[in-house]
């Protein structure tokens, strides 16, 4: 149940912040695939529900936790999913699962378990659920935390616990809300406050990385009083709405998504590296002197963000990069063929009898049926394979959305 004044949607949870590592998906159920849904028509999205949380349970239900850990949590024979950095949009996954198909089977077979099959609906949720891991971030060194707090010269403004200037306010009441995003946006909306009184103290503005400002979080919160029994906050945000207050408090003005508005800020949406709550809150505080800087030189208001708002508009910026990837059907059929998939299915006559002529399967114009029908048969494909003495072939991520959208063209076409 949320507590008054936040509505439906803050979500409440109790205990410290190792509790939101391993529930982090029931706040952040569904918010940016209902967003997806209406946006890329090129590529489509298989399914309006996808559900993280559902595909947590197929996680475990399935056996992955067998051999792949959360977080620490779970097996030790495959890698642990929850600290591998890099790109996670459906297609990097995808492509990441088809690689590592035929040593998959292999430890299950010598495991003695079953190959696991995955219909789209459980693909497009256990995709869901990997895609979402590192959006909450860890918890931060509450004692690396305090000395970041003295040698950044927080102290000299700011009170925690009691102990501190009084310049600015006192940061306890940031610590007791327990998220990332309240941080953000107060340092957002009091920025140019901290600047100019920075300027007066002839004190330097400090950067920092988003590892330093976890740590910074884990301080506030360890030596702010009444700290052992408080309920944690999250704001896992609205992609929808973020996108409304991106266009109309003119982000757009100086950031372009997906080649659509300015190009002072650069694109947001084709990031190598995703970013969670607490990097996009070092980013909004490392960058704001340039980007205040540009809006006054553009006669743009300076917009105070409230939480949920911030929320809202981290969960679009995260939101956009799942299918940031569009496809390439051109590209995708000549891949078909230097892959050697041509070599067992057919395509406009052309192509090997021994698998299905893509325009000739039902259901295949849907990205999530694709990539299961692929794991799925990934057992009988590798075995046809090596009787042809064929390579198992890898894809990287914007080959498999190539290959996808060339396969979704046929199913289209029948």
């Amino acid at each position: 149940m949320a507590p008054q004044g936040y509505g439906r949607r803050q979500v409440l949870f109790s205990g410290s912040v190792r509790v939101v590592d391993f529930l982090m998906l029931l706040c952040f159920f569904l918010v940016i695939f209902f967003w997806v849904a209406g946006q890329a028509s090129a590529q489509p999205l298989f399914s309006p529900t996808q559900d993280p949380m559902a595909g947590s349970r197929i996680f475990g239900a399935k056996g992955c936790s067998k051999c792949h850990a959360i977080e620490g949590i779970g097996g030790k024979v495959g890698p642990d999913l929850g600290k591998i950095s890099g790109r996670r949009s459906f297609y990097d996954l995808a492509a990441a699962m088809w690689n590592h198909l035929p040593r998959m089977g292999k430890q299950m077979q010598q495991m003695g378990l079953g190959r696991l099959q995955l219909s789209p609906g459980e693909t497009g949720d256990l995709i869901a659920f990997l895609y979402t891991l590192n959006y909450f971030s860890r918890p931060g060194d509450s004692k690396a935390g305090r000395q970041l707090f003295l040698k950044k010269q927080c102290v000299a403004c700011h009170q925690v616990g009691g102990t501190g200037g009084v310049i600015g306010p006192s940061l306890d009441n940031l610590a007791q809300q327990g998220s990332p995003i309240f941080l953000a946006s107060a340092m957002w909306n009091h920025g140019p406050a901290m600047a100019e009184a920075m300027r007066a103290k002839k004190m330097e503005r400090p950067n920092f990385s988003g590892a330093e400002l976890e740590n910074l979080v884990a301080y506030l919160k360890s030596a702010s009083p009444g700290q052992g029994t408080e309920k944690l906050y999250l704001l896992p945000g609205r992609p929808d709405e973020g996108r409304e207050l991106f266009i109309r408090r003119r982000c757009g003005d100086c950031h372009s998504i997906k080649g659509l508005g300015g190009k002072v800020g650069g694109e947001l949406a084709e990031r190598k590296v995703q970013l969670g709550l607490v990097e996009f809150a070092a980013g909004m505080w490392n960058k704001a002197p340039a980007m205040l800087k540009e809006m006054k030189g553009r006669n743009i208001p300076v917009p105070q963000l409230q939480a949920e708002e911030m929320a809202d508009i981290v969960a679009y910026l995260y939101a956009v990069q799942y299918f940031a990837q569009p496809g390439d059907a051109r590209k995708g059929e000549q891949l078909a063929a230097a892959k050697g998939c041509l070599r067992c299915h057919q395509v406009d006559g052309k192509g090997g009898q021994i698998g299905p002529n893509f325009k000739k399967v039902a259901g295949l114009d849907q990205p999530a049926t694709i990539i299961s029908a692929m794991w799925n048969h990934g057992s009988t494909m590798e075995q046809k394979m090596r009787e042809m003495s064929l390579q198992w072939p890898l894809l990287k991520g914007p080959e498999m959305a190539d290959l996808v959208f060339f396969i979704q063209t046929q199913g289209r076409n029948q």
